[in-house]
């Protein structure tokens, strides 16, 4: 089998084997396939496109071509959820402690942030003490005696994936949907999920801006999922502006205990009950969404939901008082606000330029070196088609610096004002599943 054959067939738009995707992945990631032989084919791929075949037999390669985890120890269906990533993307936060709290367990691989969107890790680490360094072992018992432990990515897994990716980010195919599509579902499947819920972010602070790509995008996941024994949905949610209120790590915390207390962000709340009801019911914990449903309402109701939070923190070395004493979070030493030069009606919140004058006070990471600053960040006090009058404030800036003009001057071009009334956005466009 010689590479250069590989390249000219999926050239010419023919569909490759089983055991051509098999000996490209393989020759690939051991060094004996070149990378600009790998650039020829994933530039074959952006214009000619794969079949689902392609697609699923693309990604078990990447999957098989460094370590897997196993979570066979843990009892019951493990439900994984994925996010493509956004501003204010507080939901892991809260929906790992809501479906654990209805019995659904949750052994979730997490990563940090870069750029404007947030990570999962940096957040919870605006708790005192947590932490995610813990071996295999102990993630799994945690798992199976609380329903919810958080650990790390891990260093080898899907080596093929961190290979191509890199490659695509040089040679302008990162916006490809079958190697996108590969690439997310290949590390879902090596974590060791029986089943996975994906929330596929459209808009302005979204990696997919179209709402027709993000339906592509979630399409094909769902397919490969499916076709490689994972029952998989996926719901398409809005990020036209950032999703909740907050936009900062421990700001962040603060409104995922508002919200499993069933207090948060109207937005928020809304799509992480979307979101665990198809986590609930895939994992066979209720017969219907609607069941599902009202499973996490109850949880929510009766304090159970934030006691597993408390739990789940004190578990991993966190100080869980701060769930009832959110004012013990780390905090910024300058509190100000953005107030509205006119009357009018909140049209655009631009989530990405939000993100990044999150990312400007620190809340984010410009560079994988950089360092966050856990206290800082944004809180809407507006979203699109609220009213707001001349002095009131759109914003509060939680800042460690005093000089924040930069800042101020990004998110008033971020957020325009309507004399007209403005109707919100959707939140939810499009679910699609098996």
């Amino acid at each position: 089998m010689r590479m250069v054959d590989l390249i000219q067939k999926k050239r010419d738009g023919y569909e490759l084997t089983t055991e051509e995707i098999n000996y490209l992945v393989e020759g690939y990631t051991n060094g004996d396939i070149p990378d600009y032989q790998v650039s020829a084919f994933t530039m074959a791929v952006f214009f000619q496109n794969m079949t689902a075949k392609e697609r699923a037999d693309l990604t078990m390669a990447m999957v098989h071509s460094g370590e897997t985890i196993s979570l066979k120890e843990i009892e019951g269906i493990k439900v994984d959820k994925h996010s493509t990533g956004g501003v204010g993307d507080t939901t892991t936060l809260v929906l790992g402690p809501l479906v654990a709290a209805v019995g659904v367990p949750v052994a979730k691989m997490s990563g940090r942030g870069l750029g404007h969107t947030g990570g999962t890790i940096d957040k919870l680490e605006a708790v005192p003490g947590f932490h995610t360094e813990i071996e295999n072992d102990e993630f799994i018992r945690l798992v199976n005696k609380n329903k919810l432990a958080v650990i790390g990515q891990s260093g080898n897994l899907t080596p093929a994936d961190k290979k191509l990716y890199s490659l695509r980010d040089v040679t302008a195919t990162v916006n490809s949907i079958p190697l996108i599509a590969s690439s997310i579902m290949s590390k879902k499947i090596a974590a060791g999920a029986d089943a996975i819920v994906l929330d596929v972010k459209t808009g302005s602070g979204a990696f997919m801006k179209e709402l027709e790509k993000s339906k592509e995008l979630a399409q094909s996941m769902v397919e490969i999922g499916n076709e490689v024994g994972r029952r998989t949905m996926a719901v398409i949610s809005d990020m036209s502006q950032p999703l909740g209120l907050a936009i900062g790590n421990a700001l962040e915390i603060k409104e995922a205990i508002d919200t499993l207390n069933g207090e948060g962000p109207e937005d928020l709340q809304e799509l992480c009950m979307t979101l665990g009801s198809y986590m609930v019911y895939l994992a066979e914990k209720a017969s219907s969404l609607e069941e599902a449903r009202t499973l996490l309402q109850e949880a929510i109701d009766s304090g159970k939901a934030i006691e597993t939070f408390k739990t789940f923190l004190e578990a991993q070395g966190g100080d869980a008082s701060v769930v009832d004493r959110p004012e013990d979070l780390p905090k910024a030493s300058f509190i100000t606000e953005l107030e509205a030069k006119e009357d009018g009606y909140v049209s655009e919140i631009a989530a990405d330029a939000v993100g990044t004058a999150a990312m400007w006070l620190g809340a984010g990471r410009a560079t994988k070196e950089s360092v966050i600053d856990l206290a800082v960040g944004l809180v809407l006090n507006k979203k699109i088609g609220d009213q707001v009058m001349k002095g009131e404030s759109l914003v509060t800036i939680h800042s460690n610096q005093e000089d924040i003009k930069e800042v101020r001057e990004k998110l008033y071009d971020s957020i325009k004002l309507s004399s007209e009334k403005v109707d919100a956005p959707k939140l939810i466009y499009a679910t699609i599943t098996e």
